[in-house]
């Protein structure tokens, strides 16, 4: 008989909100310099990802709910791919192509996850990788990716780590502990569960109590109909939050994604700029990042002064003995980017206040329980649900920290790495910020009827950070304690190129 395990409660939400206007697949994209070898890179796979017993797996419903099942007919052939750009074969036709796996179904009569090699003209290769979001949240798919890759050029072959601990196909949803993917990993994702949680755990409220209750497939909360009055009634909370600013970005999704990402900056520089203005990288990030939404919009000639747009922010729920474990782990917070504000410190400033508003928040915990109540319920509370938070959110952002050292994949070094996660109901734009080997990258994913020209948001990126960068290197310590004084100094001389 084929083993079979229960697919849990969160994961099954993520499973039905698959949409063709909007697929739940995580992509993920990886630049090496110099062509990849595909077929190390397939015995890479084969020995450090399929130990995973999850991508062995196809989820299946039947009477008795949604269950995990090996498939029975796995081929390793069957999720790798090898595509070679039209012409001319750069950049652009990159960006096409991913935006193109992204409005593709993964088969899901096969495990669903796919990575793609792809060849670009300059000689390089690229890797895009697509992983249903059942499978694993963004936080444990940085994980895998840190146990495909090496930290040296010449690394073996085959895992050793994993053969160490005593990683085995048997193992469901494991590949060795925490060691094996660094842990200084973890402990950089692990951060964020402190910072912004750390005053719920410490309650011990009802909330956290449903929380661990889903957590646990053999205890049930009680009865659908229990189920579905305290999902009414935190959707009625939720009900209760205003919508965010009609712009362009919000609408009715179509099957058809843009996707752009910036130039690499460095993150040694945005540190220090964060410090010397009193704000954590983070804030520095979503600022930096909300000018750039800002000045899109300007430049399309809308009205912005005083414009809120909301978006989704995923948090890390993961215990440190979870770190070894797949499916999803998270909640999520909304936090409303001022793009109304002119003022680039202000703006910062604003950003991070909002932020650390919701360091205390239960939102996070409030969504968990929400998705998982979500999944247990008939798909028409579900529906109700997505409708609720589409409408009042305009986009879904992530902060990924990925590796801080160069890493090898296959025996080629990575030297850029992009990834969104997906966006559910009719939300139409995800917005990615990721940091790998000390630089930073800003990702766009919008559908084309919104956003035509993402390019055209993540090229002012790097622009409105030196915004906040010329601030600090020219103007008097003092004189950055007042925004109105700093804005006019702006006026009479914008900055036009990074200062030297």
């Amino acid at each position: 008989m084929t083993a079979r395990e229960k697919v849990s409660h969160v994961d099954t939400a993520w499973l039905r909100m698959d949409r063709p206007e909007n697929l739940m697949q995580i992509i993920g994209v990886m630049i090496f310099l110099g062509r990849i070898d595909s077929e190390r890179l397939k015995r890479t796979i084969v020995h450090r990802l399929l130990c995973y017993r999850r991508f062995r797996q196809i989820a299946t419903v039947d009477a008795d709910g949604v269950w995990w099942v090996d498939d029975p007919d796995f081929d390793i052939d069957s999720h790798l791919r090898h595509s070679l750009l039209p012409a001319p074969g750069g950049k652009l036709e990159l960006q096409k192509f991913v935006a193109e796996m992204a409005s593709t179904p993964l088969n899901p009569a096969r495990p669903r996850w796919e990575f793609n090699l792809v060849e670009i003209a300059d000689g390089n290769s690229a890797l895009v990788v697509r992983i249903h979001h059942a499978i694993a949240d963004g936080i444990a798919l940085i994980g895998v990716t840190n146990a495909l890759t090496d930290a040296q050029i010449d690394a073996p072959e085959e895992s050793e780590r994993s053969t160490a601990t005593g990683a085995s196909a048997d193992r469901p949803g494991t590949a060795g502990d925490a060691s094996d993917r660094g842990e200084f990993f973890w402990e950089l994702v692990l951060e964020p569960l402190s910072e912004v949680t750390a005053s719920v755990l410490s309650v011990g409220c009802k909330l956290w109590g449903q929380y661990l209750a889903l957590r646990k497939e053999s205890a049930p909360i009680g009865d659908l109909a229990r189920i579905g009055g305290a999902v009414a009634r935190e959707i009625g909370k939720l009900a209760l939050m205003p919508a965010d600013s009609p712009t362009r970005f919000k609408g009715k999704p179509g099957t058809v994604k843009r996707v752009a990402w910036s130039e690499p900056i460095s993150l040694a520089e945005i540190k220090a700029t964060g410090k010397a203005l009193g704000c954590s990288v983070n804030d520095t990030l979503l600022a930096a990042a909300a000018g750039a939404l800002r000045g899109y919009l300007m430049a399309k000639g809308d009205v912005v002064n005083g414009a809120e747009i909301r978006v989704m922010v995923p948090v890390n729920l993961r215990a440190p003995n979870d770190s070894g474990d797949l499916g999803n782990r998270f909640g999520l917070v909304a936090l409303e980017l001022p793009v109304g504000i002119e003022n680039p410190l202000a703006r910062l400033y604003a950003t991070r206040a909002r932020m650390a508003a919701l360091k205390s928040s239960y939102q996070a915990l409030l969504t968990y329980a929400l998705l998982g109540a979500a999944g247990m319920a008939p798909g028409f509370v579900e529906e109700q649900l997505l409708r609720l938070l589409a409408g009042k959110t305009t986009a879904v952002m992530t902060n990924v920290p990925g590796s801080q050292q160069l890493r090898y994949l296959a025996g080629q070094s990575i030297d850029q790495q992009m990834v969104w996660v997906p966006q559910a109901g009719d939300i139409g734009m995800g917005v990615s910020i990721l940091s790998y080997n000390q630089r930073v990258q800003l990702g766009v994913i919008t559908d084309k009827g919104m956003v035509d020209d993402p390019q055209n948001i993540v090229d002012r990126f790097a622009d409105e950070f030196e915004k906040l960068l010329w601030l600090v290197l020219l103007q008097p310590g003092d004189r950055l304690a007042d925004p109105d004084a700093v804005a006019e100094d702006l006026a009479r001389s914008p900055p036009t190129s990074r200062p030297s």
